[in-house]
C-alpha cells in the first residue's frame, strides 16, 4: 500500500524540516558520543531531507564519506564531494557499501514491513567495530497528541490522533518498535547495545509538524471515516490560532550498537 507519508507531497519538506528541528539535536549528540568525526564513512538510511546528511559531511570533512539513501531522493539535491546520494530501498536491495564506521536511521524502520532484513543490510555494511545508530518513534508508549486532554480542542486532536495511528497499522506500520530495537540489535550480533529516549513537549516545531502531517493526510482522515473535512478545518484552525500550544510527539527511542571485531 505504501508509505502513508510519503515523500512525494509538498508538506513532505515542512515535515523534514520540523523533524530536524524537533531531533536533530538529539541525534547528533548520540553520534558526536560514538566519535563520528573527521574520516569517518557513513550512511544515512531513508535520509528523507538533507539536515541529517548535511550534519554527517560537517563532522567527517573532506577526508570522509557520507551515502544518503531514501527511496525517493527529491528532497536530498544531488551528491557532492563528500556526500553521495542515492535511490535505495533498505528492506529490499544490498548494502550500497561495506566497511562502513557508521549507519544511522531514523524513523524507517517503522515503515519497512521487511524490518530484520533491513537490519541485517545495516549490519552487513559495518565494518568490525562499526556503530549502527537506530532512531524510531514508539507511538504505542504515548499515544495522546494532547496529553493534557481539557476540553473539545484537545479531545478533537486527541481523536485525529487515534485516526493517524489506525492508518499507520494498515500500512504494517509497527507503532511498538522503538522500544525493541535493544534487542533487535542484541538479536543482529551487535554488542555494547544500550538505548534512550527522547519526548519532545510543545514548542514551534510540534505545531509545525502535525499541520504538515494532517494536511498531508486529510484525504485518508476523511476517506477512511476518521474525520470529517469540517473536523480537520477546525483542528487546523485550532493550531494556527495556538489554541493547542503543548502537542507532544511519540517518544524517540535511539538504541546504538557495535559489530563485534
Amino acid at each position: 500500500m505504501g508509505y502513508l507519508l510519503d515523500n512525494g507531497q509538498v508538506q513532505a519538506g515542512s515535515r523534514f524540516e520540523a523533524l530536524g528541528e524537533l531531533f536533530d539535536a538529539s541525534t547528533f549528540r548520540h553520534l558526536d558520543a560514538l566519535g563520528v568525526g573527521p574520516g569517518a564513512s557513513c550512511w544515512e538510511v531513508g535520509a528523507g531531507g538533507r539536515s541529517v546528511p548535511d550534519g554527517l559531511v560537517e563532522r567527517v570533512g573532506p577526508g570522509g564519506r557520507v551515502i544518503a539513501t531514501d527511496v525517493d531522493t527529491s528532497w536530498l539535491g544531488a551528491s557532492g564531494a563528500v556526500l553521495e546520494v542515492r535511490r535505495h530501498d533498505v528492506g529490499t536491495e544490498p548494502p550500497p557499501a561495506e566497511g562502513l564506521d557508521l549507519v544511522h536511521a531514523r524513523l524507517v524502520l517503522t515503515h519497512v514491513p521487511a524490518r530484520d532484513r533491513a537490519l541485517a543490510t545495516m549490519v552487513a555494511a559495518l565494518r568490525p567495530g562499526g556503530w549502527l545508530v537506530v532512531e524510531d518513534a514508539d507511538p504505542a508508549l504515548q499515544p495522546l497528541l494532547c496529553p493534557e486532554d481539557r476540553g473539545p480542542a484537545e479531545q478533537l486532536a486527541n481523536r485525529l490522533r487515534r485516526g493517524f495511528r489506525t492508518l499507520m497499522a494498515g500500512r504494517d506500520a509497527d507503532l511498538a518498535l522503538g522500544r525493541t530495537l535493544p534487542r533487535r540489535l542484541r538479536e543482529h550480533g551487535l554488542v555494547d547495545v544500550a538505548a534512550d529516549a527522547f519526548f519532545p513537549i510543545a514548542g514551534p516545531a510540534c505545531t509545525a509538524l502535525e499541520i504538515a502531517t494532517v494536511e498531508q493526510i486529510r484525504g485518508r482522515l476523511v476517506d477512511g471515516g476518521v474525520a470529517t473535512d469540517d473536523d480537520v478545518d477546525r483542528h487546523l484552525d485550532n493550531l494556527r490560532a495556538g489554541r493547542l500550544p503543548d502537542l507532544a510527539t511519540s517518544p524517540m527511542v535511539t538504541a546504538w550498537g557495535r559489530r563485534a571485531r
